[in-house]
């Protein structure tokens, strides 16, 4: 069953091509949704899976690209939203 989740993921994750490689891992892992920088600093994502696959996502999250430094990663389960693909956003 598909699930869709709102992932907010605070540090250093602005300038290190962290939208870039969520955009890859989803593509590789099947996701569907979209990332985007906040202008906080964070980087908000909406994915959509299932939920083993959101997990191994959500893992991937907390890492992120070699240069990234994550502190935070905030989830929250939302209303699945249909998305065709995973897109990064400005």
């Amino acid at each position: 069953m598909k699930k869709h989740w709102n992932i907010t993921v605070q540090g250093r994750v602005q300038g290190v091509w962290y939208r870039a490689s969520t955009q890859e891992k989803a593509h590789e892992l099947g996701l569907t949704g979209f990332v985007q920088n906040q202008p906080d600093g964070s980087v908000y994502i909406e994915a959509e899976g299932t939920g083993e696959v959101l997990e191994a996502f959500l893992s991937w999250c907390h890492r992120g690209p070699l240069l990234a430094r994550v502190d935070q990663v905030l989830v929250q389960e939302g209303e699945v939203q249909g998305y065709r693909e995973f897109e990064q956003r400005r």
